[in-house]
């Protein structure tokens, strides 16, 4: 199917060919029939894409200073792959569309296949023949509104969120500053609320707009806004002013200080400069209100992507309901998206839409759609790319997944493993499976899981997706036949633990979990240093820094937690400093049971053998300080590894350092030490015992900070 995406590092818009998706559960898939191009946000992500890579950090100074903490703990190498790993991932442009369901996957009943509906979010509703999207982000259209006019519905709601924001009462004078499709559709909505409009914009065209939009009146900011202001309110000022521009100048909102009235609202929806004048705002006593998107559940996972609602009589107006609202208002015929659409291009002809709103060609513009065709034949969810012949005998690699982590640290190093090829890539949007496939040369690109893992040319499959689904893949690919690398964790609970070793013991298939740090040369020095057998004492400090609240990893149904997340390397390299298998954990966190993430904990393991285990993880520090320090005592011997760049080991009053000129957490001894067992068989990586143990240990610290209790950790059976 046609999808239109920037790339950001190459400055290219691009109508690739990529994947249909699959329907999944909690939404719809959906094919266009048209979608509205943003011109104010799509502008900015074509404008940032265009710049130079100077350019690109002169605008965001945040993410320089976040690469620079990186080199300095990370080191240069380990940076520029992971820089360069996001520049390299196109963004999806579009966020409003509308067209007809396809499939409604489980948890989405109240659709069904042949339902017209509008669709809303970034990441979703996109400029794309098919697109999937979440419940709450879709919604059913009246009949007697056309597809078209429905593809105004992100922006729509975004518009009746600013004047929800804003407060506004019947009767009341507002000031629209910025006439733009956003400032238009606000125009339409307030008059529809009972209220009288003064329209605002640098534009003449698009003053004229308003007033035949049904703007009151309506003024060229170069003329004299604050008579024009004067004369229609009376000599007040504005009840309340709605900001819809979009510029890196304060102007507007220094304006809108100027002409509101004594005590007023000014909503701000649009994206501009925001050095307030305080004069204004602290004689009038004007209160600046921010409103963010289309409404509440904007930004939360729980609503957008899970499906959850808030309560009615709590939040009357969520996006989805505002999304309704909006198109009612257009049923009604109290607003009028048609007389906005300027112009249409079928989706092949997407570059000069882009031309278009990048004033390339120098039209007056207002709605610019894209159409697409129905459909034809059956959904195509594979793509051929690059064609990469194996090597007579070579080990055939499909991936599950690419995610950042992915693309920055395993891809690359299986791109270039001997004698082996990269087959396939399977992830849920077809753009990432076409990038990445593109990127590092696999033979085809897809979104149905289930055909790679039947294919025959995959011999090994690495399971990189996020790691509620690692268990269930992990079981298909073994019973599929596939050598299996999962990158950590293993699973997220006991049965789905149970459900990978069931798999394995069915099958006798390779596996293997991304515990990478027992494959660092520089671990291994630790572990030499010491007697086989040698009760140890481990103290591990991790200087793990924050991650957002929101992130997916703290979702205990989809990351698990950073515990069962990330912990779980420091219990494996444990256990292979030791040789010995965890019985016994006991954790507390920072604040207690109640505490919340569970991120900053202080754990002590027992093993079977008498070694006892500290592991400090830390998510409160400075993350520009290194991450790792590992100290192990035993038998007169002290050995310290130094974030994976020194090994430092003392005995009897002599010491010896191992340095490396940068880190080495194991990758690439890891991935060979894979692909061997999955070409010849025989041993694992790593002992099935020592996995199970591992991910145990991870659910009993859980147990254990719940609980404030040791919990015992469960041996495997048989």
């Amino acid at each position: 199917m046609n999808q239109v995406l920037q790339h950001v590092r190459t400055r290219r818009l691009e109508l690739a060919q990529v994947p249909e998706p699959g329907v999944r559960a909690g939404g719809v898939l959906v094919r266009n029939a048209a979608s509205l191009i943003s011109a104010g946000t799509e502008k900015m992500i074509t404008d940032f894409a265009g710049k130079s890579m100077l350019g690109k950090a002169r605008e965001r100074p945040d993410l320089v200073r976040q690469v620079m903490d990186k080199v300095k703990k990370d080191g240069l190498g380990p940076t520029v792959q992971t820089v360069m790993s996001r520049l390299d991932q196109p963004i999806a442009l579009g966020y409003s569309c509308a067209g007809v369901v396809e499939a409604a996957g489980r948890g989405a009943e109240e659709f069904a296949v042949g339902d017209r509906v509008a669709c809303a979010g970034m990441g979703y509703a996109s400029h794309a023949d098919v697109v999937f999207v979440p419940r709450n982000l879709a919604v059913h259209v009246p009949e007697n509104v056309t597809l078209e006019d429905a593809s105004y519905v992100t922006v729509g709601a975004i518009a009746l969120q600013g004047v929800r924001i804003a407060e506004v009462r019947l009767g009341e004078a507002v000031a629209v500053i910025g006439l733009g499709l956003l400032g238009l559709l606000a125009v339409q909505i307030l008059r529809a609320a009972g209220c009288r409009v003064i329209g605002i914009d640098l534009d003449p065209a698009k003053v004229a707009l308003a007033l035949e939009m049904g703007a009151e009146a309506a003024v060229v900011r170069g003329g004299d806004v604050h008579g024009a202001v004067a004369a229609f309110t009376g000599g007040r000022g504005a009840d309340a002013v709605v900001i819809t521009a979009a510029t890196s100048s304060s102007d507007p909102v220094e304006l809108a200080g100027e002409i509101a009235r004594d005590r007023a609202v000014v909503s701000m929806v649009g994206a501009t400069g925001m050095e307030l004048p305080r004069k204004p705002y602290y004689e009038k006593e004007l209160q600046l209100r921010l409103s963010r998107s289309y409404g509440p559940g904007r930004y939360d996972p729980a609503y957008e992507e899970k499906g959850g609602d808030y309560p009615v009589g709590y939040v009357r107006w969520t996006e989805r309901r505002n999304m309704e609202e909006f198109l009612r208002l257009v049923a009604t015929g109290q607003v009028t998206p048609a007389r906005l659409t300027t112009h249409r291009f079928p989706i092949e002809r997407a570059a000069d839409a882009y031309e278009v709103i990048g004033g390339a060609t120098k039209e007056p513009f207002a709605g610019v759609l894209l159409t697409y065709p129905g459909r034809s034949g059956e959904p195509v969810r594979r793509v051929t790319l690059a064609k990469r012949a194996a090597a007579g005998g070579g080990l055939g690699i499909g991936f599950v997944g690419a995610g950042n982590f992915a693309r920055a640290m395993l891809l690359p190093r299986f791109q270039k493993l001997p004698a082996a090829s990269l087959v396939g890539v399977s992830t849920a949007t077809g753009m990432n499976a076409k990038s990445v496939g593109d990127r590092f040369g696999f033979g085809y690109a897809t979104t149905d899981t289930a055909a790679l893992l039947a294919d025959a040319q995959v011999h090994a499959v690495v399971i990189a997706t996020r790691h509620a689904s690692h268990a269930r893949f992990a079981a298909e690919a073994l019973r599929a036949g596939k050598a299996v690398f999962v990158e950590k964790p293993l699973a997220l609970d006991e049965a789905g633990l149970r459900e990978v070793l069931a798999a394995q013991a069915e099958t006798g298939g390779v596996l293997a979990v991304g515990f990478n740090r027992r494959f660092s040369p520089l671990a291994r020095e630790v572990r030499d240093a010491f007697t086989p057998g040698l009760p140890l004492a481990l103290s591990y400090r991790i200087n793990a820094g924050a991650i957002p609240r929101e992130s997916w990893i703290h979702d205990p149904d989809d990351g698990g937690g950073r515990i069962i997340g990330e912990v779980c390397h420091f219990v494996d390299l444990c256990q292979f400093v030791t040789g010995d298998l965890p019985v016994e954990a006991f954790a507390h966190a920072l604040g207690g049971p109640e505490g919340g993430l569970h991120d900053t904990v202080t754990i002590t393991l027992r093993f079977a053998r008498g070694s006892v285990a500290t592991i400090a993880y830390f998510a409160t520090g400075d993350k520009s300080f290194a991450k790792e320090r590992l100290e192990v005592y035993g038998g007169g011997a002290l050995a310290v590894l130094d974030d994976f760049r020194e090994v430092t080991v003392s005995r009897a009053g002599k010491r010896r350092s191992v340095k490396r000129m940068s880190q080495d957490k194991g990758f690439d001894e890891e991935i060979a030490a894979f692909a061997k067992a999955a070409r010849e068989g025989g041993e694992l990586p790593i002992s099935l015992a020592s996995l199970a143990a591992t991910t145990r240990a991870t659910f009993a610290i859980v147990e254990s900070l719940r609980t404030g209790q040791p919990v015992a950790i469960a041996a495997e059976e048989g």
